[in-house]
């Protein structure tokens, strides 16, 4: 099995979150919890936000705007956890403050501002990475392996959902915001594409069928793509319905099942078409710590990106949610 480091290994390095929502909580959690990185700093245009997260995590610096936490210098690293209508300028920012960035996935609204934070980072010589956490869980070190082996054969097909029922949200969160580059596939889809990339790399057809909200964002969408003469993918994203969230890739000699979330720490099964089977199983608490650790490591040895994680892996996933998005008739304001 393919050895995945302990994030506890990676040396230490001081971030600084910028805009501190939901899932910033979780990264927050990981930090402190699984690695020997520091939360030192957040900002967020919501002062008593900012305290709040601040005391809850125990982060001794709060910032009532995010010029002022990428400019403070203490900070190392910037975590940019504000919606994906803002990662453009929010990464901006914080290279040309001359820091480390990791941006949530997805990591902007198109191609175009994608590019555009990648030049800024060459030119600045910072390390920029999306927070695609799935690429550096242990689950998918192992299923790689597997397929590298050879033990399933030639991949012939993907499978793979991410549903969940926002069907309780108002019509102004940011899920369902036009204005905020609301809907599934930039939240949810993201992650069934950007297992399709990794596992098959970049398809040379595109397909997809969408339904979009009373707000003009994608509610669901069902994509097929295709690579070379016989492998193909299919994946689904919906706002509507909590789906099963599995993975199964398949191959000439068998399956690899894997059990939802696939693309949170979980389990896989070996199917072989000779009989035989087994699973793997490993019980992880969190599951960020690893993207953490990767951005450490690569900015102690001076990279400005990961090989797990690379520009072009980005940029191509953003290529392939444009042409989705062109397909289903999803615009974002000013695109």
């Amino acid at each position: 099995m393919t050895h995945v480091e302990d994030p506890r290994s990676a040396p230490p390095i001081r971030w600084g979150i910028l805009a501190p929502g939901g899932i910033a909580h979780t990264f927050a959690h990981a930090v402190n919890n699984h690695t020997r990185a520091q939360l030192v700093a957040v900002g967020s245009r919501n002062r008593d936000r900012a305290e709040r997260f601040a005391t809850q995590h125990g982060i001794p610096t709060t910032h009532s705007s995010y010029k002022a936490l990428v400019t403070d210098p203490q900070v190392d690293a910037v975590y940019v956890a504000s919606p994906h209508s803002m990662h453009r300028e929010h990464a901006l920012l914080a290279i040309a403050a001359g820091k480390h960035v990791l941006v949530e996935k997805a990591f902007a609204r198109n191609t175009a501002e994608a590019l555009e934070v990648f030049a800024a980072a060459e030119a600045a010589g910072v390390f920029v990475m999306e927070a695609m956490w799935t690429r550096f869980l242990p689950h998918m070190a192992a299923l790689r392996a597997v397929i590298a082996r050879g033990e399933i054969g030639e991949v012939v097909a993907l499978i793979a959902d991410h549903g969940q029922s926002f069907n309780h949200l108002p019509p102004t969160h940011r899920l369902h915001n036009h204005d905020l580059a609301g809907g599934a596939l930039l939240d949810l889809g993201v992650y069934p594409v950007s297992l399709a990339h990794d596992l098959l790399g970049i398809p040379d057809t595109v397909h997809a069928t969408g339904s979009l909200t009373a707000t003009g964002v994608d509610g669901q969408i069902t994509m097929a793509f295709g690579y070379g003469e016989r492998a193909q993918a299919s994946l689904h994203t919906t706002l509507w319905s909590k789906t099963a969230t599995t993975a199964v890739v398949c191959g000439t000699e068998g399956r690899i099942e894997v059990a939802g979330s696939f693309y949170a720490p979980t389990s896989f099964t070996v199917v072989r078409d000779d009989g035989t089977w087994w699973a793997y199983d490993r019980e992880i608490d969190g599951g960020f710590q690893y993207e953490v650790a990767e951005v450490a490591r690569r900015v102690a040895e001076g990279a400005t990106q990961s090989p797990r994680m690379t520009w072009d892996d980005t940029l191509a996933v953003m290529r392939t949610m444009d042409e989705v998005r062109r397909q289903v008739g999803v615009v974002y304001p000013g695109e």
